[in-house]
């Protein structure tokens, strides 16, 4: 890890520094602003401050010798620090003042990268511990697609949080408390009178055995009774009754991971039940705080704004989502000691968060305004759409199985890998491999790519498609980087040591500018909870190369050690983006 002495900050950062003194020493009597910089496309320049309007707009009318937005501007450049990172400055407009950053400095950062690591680009948050909430399947259901987004989105999330260094609590909020092991306990009964006799081949699918407890429930009286008694047998920790639900969820676990294995997820199960014990001390604390009334019998907050209360104990006294939820959250902070709780679900639940979260703002718990750690953020995500618009479905209307979808996925990729001739020319294991990479790359990057609040259609063809923005296009625009590194025969890893960049080529510029930038859209996909910001980042990445590598012969030119430089930049960003993303890169197509 970069030393934090070292840590400049990143592009727009290093600039912001120089435009505060600058607007410091032009404007020492105030109006004191913050400088707004951000990355630009225009030719005049790579970066702009925008700040001349807004202080013209301050000072207007005033006795001062500014007549116009533009002669701000051309005050905030004069007093600019002399900087190596920049070339030159122009003001234009009303007094935006376009920067030119110097290619020799930019060459000099990529240089250290290449030496000291991706992980000198490294963003650094304010905060130092986050929890990550996601996926959180039900126990003894199977997992569906509906999962998919919430696994993908909440991964991508704490690796891209882990890689700016902040400590990340991976955590699985699964379903495993609750009126229906009542049910499900009592059919495992019926099926299995001696419970040594039961595991994952005897009970089979699990989802079918869910599904028969539940119409057995439904159409049977006697039986729903028993399993309403099974219930409290549970709660109040019955040897038997326990056994079986442990048995139940250990079966529902396997099945899981079968689905985190091969996605490549690390996730740590806290479930519903870890928080069960706490739950009656956390009412007690919010009823001393008096935030808590009756409401027909239940026990419930109020909340501003809202019409419905928040329910936290039932009129039977049993406890539901914001029970736990409320628990769980005290727990993240006062025991885990998180600064920053991140919650996956789908956008329904947004008014169910807004509503705890405002309760945990009344307890004091967090901060009123939500400008300050600790804080709290629901990350939203829309549904998964067939071809026909509507919920993705199998054709018997069934919920689509995750394994099932993740195993077509890569049978697809392969089916493409054997049509491409590759059975031919890579090993068994080497096919595999890719056709998982590819596969289940592509997959994960369909859902990235768009902003999660949208709902996006899941189409297999799509997604395989090697041309356009998917995951194939990208990975194979990786695979053939390095395949000109190794047609070079150079070691590279000397070549970093010994020799420079030099950018005297348009494309060249562009290429290691946009590099350069890696370390902002980090931080911004991060700040934002977006990754798709970082995915539309790789994405102009891989064009920029291609664009470079169109106008720049690379090997056998003049310039074919600065250039092969910049080609091994480029692939430890690609691979750095992919590992953000949660895809595995691949070497050789």
């Amino acid at each position: 890890m970069a030393n934090e002495e070292e840590y400049a900050g990143n592009v727009k950062q290093q600039l912001a520094k120089l435009f505060d003194a600058s607007l410091k020493a032009a404007f020492p009597t105030g109006p004191y602003v913050e400088p707004l910089v951000a990355a630009c496309t225009s030719k005049f320049g790579d970066y702009q401050c925008n700040n001349a309007m807004g202080i013209f707009s301050k000072i207007r009318g005033q006795n001062t010798e500014y007549k116009k937005p533009a002669s701000v501007g051309e005050a905030i450049v004069k007093n600019l620090p002399p900087s190596e990172m920049i070339e030159s400055c122009s003001v234009a407009g009303p007094g935006f003042v376009n920067v030119v950053l110097s290619k020799i400095w930019i060459s000099k950062n990529i240089q250290k990268m290449l030496i000291g690591g991706i992980e000198t680009w490294a963003p650094r948050l304010q905060v130092k511990k986050a929890v990550v909430d996601f996926s959180s399947p039900n126990i003894a259901k199977e997992m569906h697609v509906g999962h998919l987004r919430s696994t993908i989105i909440g991964d991508s999330l704490a690796r891209m949080l882990e890689f700016s260094n902040v400590e990340v609590l991976r955590r699985n909020h699964v379903g495993d408390w609750g009126t229906q092991f009542g049910m499900l306990i009592e059919y495992l009964f019926e099926m299995f009178p001696n419970i040594e006799d039961v595991n994952e081949t005897a009970i089979g699918d699990l989802q079918a055995f869910y599904k028969a407890s539940k119409q057995r429930f439904d159409s049977d009286p006697a039986f729903k009774e028993r399993a309403q008694k099974a219930v409290v047998s549970l709660q109040g920790g019955e040897p038997k009754y326990r056994q079986a639900w442990m048995q139940i969820c250990e079966i529902s676990r396997k099945e899981f991971d079968k689905v985190y294995q091969s996605l490549k997820i690390q996730i740590e199960e806290k479930g519903e039940s870890f928080y069960n014990p706490y739950i009656p001390g956390i009412i007690e604390k919010l009823s001393e705080k008096g935030l808590i009334e009756e409401s027909q019998g239940a026990r419930v907050i109020f909340i501003e704004g809202v019409n419905i209360p928040l329910i936290v104990v039932k009129s039977d006294g049993g406890y539901n989502y914001a029970s736990t939820d409320l628990t769980a959250l005290w727990y993240r902070l006062n025991e885990e000691k998180a600064e920053w709780i991140i919650y996956v679900t789908d956008v329904g639940q947004q008014q169910h968060f807004d509503m705890f979260f405002s309760a945990a703002k009344r307890a004091g718990w967090l901060p009123a305004d939500g400008s300050t750690y600790p804080k709290v953020n629901h990350v939203g995500f829309g549904l998964v759409l067939g071809e026909d618009g509507k919920r993705f479905r199998t054709r018997s209307s069934e919920v689509v199985r995750l394994v099932d979808l993740l195993d077509e996925a890569k049978s697809r990729s392969k089916a493409q890998l054997i049509e491409r001739g590759k059975a031919e020319e890579w090993t068994d294991d080497e096919l595999e491999q890719t056709a998982e990479a590819v596969g289940y790359g592509a997959v994960k990057y369909a859902d990235l790519k768009n902003n999660r609040l949208t709902n996006y259609t899941f189409n297999f063809d799509q997604m395989l498609n090697d041309k356009g923005n998917t995951a194939v296009y990208l990975l194979y625009a990786h695979a053939r980087i390095c395949s000109i590194i190794r047609k070079s025969k150079k070691d590279i890893e000397e070549l970093k040591k010994t020799e420079s960049l030099v950018l005297d080529h348009a494309d060249e510029r562009v290429l290691a500018l946009h590099l350069l930038q890696f370390s902002e859209v980090v931080e911004e996909a991060c700040s934002n909870l977006l990754p798709n910001v970082l995915c539309e980042y790789l994405y102009n990445l891989s064009e920029n190369f291609t664009k470079f590598y169109s106008n720049c012969q690379v090997v056998g030119s003049a310039e074919e050690i600065s250039r092969l430089l910049l080609c091994e930049a480029t692939a430890i960003v690609m691979r750095k983006c992919f590992h953000l993303l949660g895809i595995e890169p691949v070497y050789k197509i």
